[in-house]
């Protein structure tokens, strides 16, 4: 396997090419940051973005959702669909509105996606979902029962191409917009977890696992 992923005209960044990445660790560091993926795909002739819970798996990428959900059941029968993760790391406060922006980080993924039928490939694969939004949870968490592993849905979707664009940075303002007496830089946007908040039915003198407590604080 190749360090980059190769580039078509299907996956290659077009607008800020320069922001473009195309090697394997900055895709997959983005696809593990981030939480939500917006999954395209064409039904009856339309293009549909669905919101998706998701984690990988080398180079695949596994979606959650019930069983007979619209989505489940549209990327089933869908040859290929597409996939993005949005991470933003700030506003970009320039002297003029056409030069302000984001900073941001952002994948996008190609793929044909399968439905993961056997009972033991969905278990494995609904593991890596919640090891990757919960890390240590799921070892903590009571077996899935049979009737829950049937009511959900789940996805593989095999990465055949991707790209990642990456921007960061201060304004970068039109030379005679400098001697504007206008504020510009960095707005930086943290996502953090916060503080713990106990559900009210936990029996007496059950506290969170070191694993939980250590999710607190953390950032994607």
């Amino acid at each position: 396997m190749t360090a980059d992923y190769e580039v078509d005209r299907q996956n290659r960044v077009r607008q800020l090419d320069r922001k473009g990445a195309y090697d394997r660790d900055t895709v997959h560091r983005i696809l593990d940051a981030g939480l939500v993926a917006h999954v395209a795909f064409v039904q009856d002739g339309a293009a549909v973005v669905v919101p998706m819970i998701y984690g990988r798996d080398g180079e695949t990428l596994y979606l959650h959702g019930a069983r007979k959900a619209r989505v489940i059941r549209m990327l089933e029968t869908n040859p290929t669909a597409s996939v993005n993760v949005t991470l933003v790391d700030g506003l970009v406060l320039a002297r003029s509105a056409f030069n302000s922006s984001m900073n941001y980080r952002s994948v996008t993924v190609f793929g044909r996606p399968r439905l993961v039928a056997d009972h033991q490939a969905k278990i494995a694969a609904m593991r890596v979902i919640s090891e990757h939004l919960m890390p240590g949870r799921w070892d903590e968490l009571r077996a899935p029962l049979d009737k829950e592993v049937k009511m959900t849905g789940v996805i593989a979707l095999d990465i055949d191409s991707a790209s990642a664009k990456v921007s960061s940075g201060q304004p970068q303002d039109e030379p005679e917009d400098y001697d504007i007496p206008v504020w510009a830089g960095v707005l930086p946007y943290d996502c953090a977890f916060g503080a713990l908040e106990s559900d009210d039915r936990v029996l007496p003198g059950v506290e969170a696992s070191a694993v939980v407590r250590a999710l607190q604080g953390t950032r994607r």
